[in-house]
């Protein structure tokens, strides 16, 4: 059988995914059946308020103080139902879009938000009430994806390669490809795809740190969650001694698969710089991380395509190309929707949680075999919208 899996029934699922930035929810539907994805549906983002941002802030800032997931504190357990209330409404958004009801909707991937990833030490937080959300839509939801791999001793993460490596194989390009996803942490898929096999060959794994950082020091300095357009950052000087300092940190150098925590770097380094110079370093720090990460593939890719956030960051696309051999360009010059992926990957993952298909594999996140996952939170009753 394929790494993918045979084919099964289409269904139609929605993805939703917050991720380390904290902008916000991604909502998108395709329709698959965990190994084909048939067309897509459309897709959407809700950003957070200010407010909702501090308190995802907050609540990070609450559980790297946590031994465990068991008896949250109060603060923590009022962000999880708000959550499950944010999700809910983007996912009635998006129906509003389409003119379709819940019954129209056979699944929906909630990944939730992640609070802390610490597979070292066997445990992985993504806070989201799957009942909940499936109380308030009437849909059948899959959630909490990485637990399962990180009790198999997998990394717990990335989880979107499989979904990669799905879409590159319906339009192949090239033999050998690398998908560059930048959001608060970077993480690369590496696909290489051989005649003599059905399966490509994929490695997996976080390249380093990716806009947290840069996102942290833009609203100390300017207010704004973000260096918007990498203004900030192309208007400094890179310092070229911190981004040496930075980049001796012992992870570049471990073998994947390997994950990192959005916390595992902060921007000390670059306290006491310019608010240019201190963006234009840290945009380099991510550049080298990623170039760094070339030295873990079995053979240079012979493309990179970006998706997250990073991508729309014009500095830190100019950095990159200037520092990679081969083209660099996001992933809309595949037909593929940067902004959307992760959401639709996890309903993919959702329509393959179901079917009881591999969630990971060891490649991409060192479990010991092929790992299933995902928890089903069937609904009591289709809701009426408020």
């Amino acid at each position: 059988m394929s790494i993918l899996g045979n084919p099964g029934e289409i269904k139609c699922v929605i993805g939703l995914m917050s991720g380390t930035s904290m902008d916000g929810i991604d909502a998108a539907m395709i329709y698959t059946d965990g190994v084909r994805i048939e067309r897509h549906g459309p897709s959407l983002t809700l950003p957070y308020t200010p407010e909702m941002r501090a308190q995802v802030k907050e609540c990070l800032q609450i559980a790297a103080g946590c031994a465990g997931k068991d008896n949250p504190p109060e603060q923590i357990r009022k962000l999880e139902m708000d959550l499950a209330d944010w999700h809910a409404d983007a996912v009635f958004e998006l129906l509003d879009v389409t003119g379709q009801s819940p019954e129209e909707v056979d699944l929906i991937g909630f990944h939730g938000q992640t609070l802390t990833h610490r597979p070292d030490r066997g445990w992985t937080w993504q806070l989201g009430d799957g009942g909940r959300l499936a109380g308030l839509t009437g849909v059948k939801v899959v959630n909490d994806f990485r637990s399962a791999d990180v009790a198999a001793g997998g990394e717990g993460a990335p989880l979107v390669p499989l979904y990669h490596a799905a879409l590159l194989a319906r339009s192949r390009r090239h033999d050998v490809v690398a998908v560059l996803n930048i959001g608060g942490v970077a993480n690369v898929t590496w696909v290489r795809f051989s005649a003599d096999s059905d399966d490509p060959e994929i490695i997996a794994f976080d390249t380093g740190p990716g806009n947290a950082m840069l996102d942290d020091w833009a609203e100390i300095h300017t207010g704004k969650p973000v260096d918007v357009d990498g203004n900030l950052a192309a208007r400094g000087l890179s310092h070229d001694e911190v981004v040496m300092g930075l980049m001796a940190s012992p992870y570049f150098d471990e073998k994947p698969p390997k994950t990192l925590d959005r916390d595992d770097f902060n921007i000390q380094a670059v306290r006491g710089l310019s608010a240019e110079d201190g963006a234009a370093t840290l945009t380099n720090f991510v550049v080298e991380s990623i170039v760094s990460a070339q030295s873990h593939f079995p053979c240079p890719p012979e493309a990179w395509y970006v998706c997250g956030g990073g991508r729309h960051n014009p500095t830190m696309m100019r950095r990159l190309r200037r520092r990679m051999p081969v083209c660099v360009d996001p992933v809309e010059v595949l037909g593929w929707r940067g902004d959307a992926l992760e959401a639709e990957a996890f309903a993919f993952l959702a329509a393959r949680s179901e079917r009881g298909l591999p969630l990971t594999v060891p490649s991409t996140t060192g479990c010991i075999g092929p790992v299933t996952g995902g928890v089903v939170h069937e609904p009591r009753a289709r809701r009426i919208r408020r």
